[in-house]
């Protein structure tokens, strides 16, 4: 089966065709570093993952870049806020973000660049913006685009410029009003309240605006035509619109072949924000004592272009789901028989089931509804009979193959090698349950451990326990 991938600029399913054979140039829009990333900027962080991965599985070599912002209006506000160097302001946001990909297994990118480490390659961009009258200078030292002078504006967006009203310039990085096209910022002059947050540069003296920062850096690494560019619906606009028309302004090339973007997280059925209190960061999960790859399975196992309604019971119910893959697979070296094959059609329709949703535009649910389908199939069939090696080996291999996709299989090293102060409590209630003859609560609190993903072991040396 082809590939193919829903195209935001066609809005249409797309065949995917890479520039180049078997290989694939990505761009992501990455985290504005003023604070934690939270749950809603993971889900677009998984998406992604999950296009990476699956890309790889497909045996594309991936070339993917992902920007962090380290300037912008919200590190200039917070940092004089706080009376801090921006740079110094910005670090530990970067290390919380990269310590977040760990804990969610989100594969590393290939290129990670820093806006403040790319301002040249933006001046060279707004000087050629300008050199070709799609810019103008404005007395305060700023350029701005000329957004009348491309007429492809808002094809992205499906904007109907003649509905539009005609606004004025807009400084700020993000707009709401979706019914004026503005002339927007390319270059921001330097302003006395901005401290000491400027560049001297053949602009002049101050800083870039947003949206220049990716087309600088996408081109720069993945050249003046790549593959896919990635990001959230709120970025389509006015954020890659403003960027196509940027790279396509400066090179006179085609930017991007395919544009994909994921929905919006929504939290209980409503918009996530810190006065409804339903706004968390990973790490207000964490505390909370929530099981990371729960989380992470929890982003990825929705369509991608479906908003996400995150609820704490679909964590638990990802924990779950994630125990019964490690549990059936665990098990799959246990009373199996040195035979002839039985299965294999099964497995075999199963994987490629897998893999052919996943052709279809990402589709997971259908990829993970085939893994799951196998492995009721599989226990159905080990009620009567035993698995043959051969099956056993079949069926493990496959479940490899998706956990390249999933990445849940193996329990985090702090997860395995530790209990929870609830875990260790409940182990010695069953102590005590035990010494004291009570079967009955000794094999109920067996089961609530089974549940967390605990396996109670009891032998002539004591109780031990490991966890799957």
């Amino acid at each position: 089966m082809s590939i193919k991938f829903y195209n935001t600029l066609t809005r249409q399913k797309e065949e995917f065709q890479p520039i180049t054979p078997d290989q694939v140039k990505m761009y992501t829009c990455g985290p504005t570093v003023y604070n934690y990333a939270h749950i809603g900027n993971y889900r677009a962080y998984i998406f992604e993952d999950l296009l990476r991965r699956y890309l790889k599985l497909k045996g594309f070599k991936v070339t993917q870049v992902m920007n962090l912002t380290d300037v912008d209006d919200k590190i200039i506000r917070d940092s004089i806020k706080q009376g801090t160097n921006f740079k110094e302001f910005t670090k530990p946001y970067k290390k919380a973000f990269f310590d977040d990909l760990d804990t969610l297994r989100i594969e590393r990118a290939e290129h990670y660049p820093e806006a403040t480490e790319h301002v040249q390659d933006m001046v060279a961009m707004v000087e050629k913006l300008l050199d070709e009258g799609l810019a103008y200078k404005t007395e305060d030292g700023s350029v701005y685009f000329k957004v009348d002078e491309f007429p492809e504006y808002g094809q992205l967006a499906n904007l109907n410029k003649e509905e539009m009203q005609r606004g004025n310039r807009v400084e700020q990085d993000e707009y709401e009003d979706k019914e004026t096209l503005r002339d927007f910022a390319l270059w921001k002059g330097y302003k006395s309240e901005e401290k000491d947050i400027f560049w001297e540069t053949e602009l002049g003296k101050g800083r870039p605006g947003w949206h220049i920062e990716c087309s600088a850096m996408s081109t720069k690494y993945l050249g003046n035509h790549f593959d896919i560019h990635t990001g959230g619906v709120d970025n389509i606009f006015p954020h890659h619109e403003n960027e196509i028309a940027q790279s396509r302004g400066t090179t006179g090339e085609k930017f991007v072949n395919y544009w994909m973007h994921c929905e919006h997280l929504i939290v209980d059925g409503k918009k996530m924000s810190k006065s409804l209190g339903n706004f968390f960061t990973l790490r207000d999960l964490l505390d909370k004592g929530y099981d990371p790859l729960a989380i992470r399975y929890t982003l990825l196992a929705s369509h991608y272009r479906r908003k996400l309604n995150f609820t704490f019971d679909k964590v638990k119910d990802s924990r779950k789901n994630i125990l019964k893959l490690r549990e059936f697979y665990n098990s799959l070296d246990d009373n199996v028989e040195n035979s002839e094959t039985d299965l294999a059609r099964e497995v075999d329709q199963a994987e490629e089931e897998f893999v052919s949703c996943l052709d279809d535009d990402l589709n997971i649910s259908g990829a993970l509804g085939a893994l799951f389908s196998l492995i009721r199939e599989v226990n159905n069939y080990r009620q009567d009979n035993k698995l043959t090696d051969q099956d056993a080996d079949r069926i493990k291999k496959f479940m490899e193959t998706a956990d390249k996709i999933l990445d849940v299989l193996a329990p985090a090293e702090e997860e395995e090698n530790k209990l929870s102060e609830e875990e260790q409590a409940l182990i010695k209630e069953r102590e005590k349950a035990r010494k004291n003859k009570n079967w009955e609560k000794a094999d109920k609190i067996r089961d609530q451990l089974q549940e967390k993903g605990i396996i109670i072991q009891d032998g002539p040396q004591g109780t031990t326990w490991k966890r799957i």
